[in-house]
């Protein structure tokens, strides 16, 4: 196959490749959201308290301590 030939066969699947992807590409447009359409949204709460607070897995803190001291260097 001749160099010419094989180049533009390259260009025309680099071509396609871009014209699909391209058409492929789905991007959300910016929209303006209003009172009217927030029927089919979820309402946000205005104040999320923390039912449960959270506590530290003591294993967990443990085990990255021993990690952290076996990272340093014996000298």
């Amino acid at each position: 196959m001749k160099l010419e030939i094989a180049r533009t066969l390259f260009v025309l699947a680099a071509l396609a490749t871009a014209t699909v992807a391209f058409a492929a590409w789905e991007e959300p447009r910016p929209e303006v959201l209003s009172a009217a359409a927030q029927g089919a949204q979820c309402p946000l709460p205005r104040v999320v308290k923390a039912q449960v607070t959270a506590q530290p897995d003591r294993d967990l803190l443990l085990f990255l301590f021993g990690m952290s001291q076996g990272l340093r260097s014996s000298g």
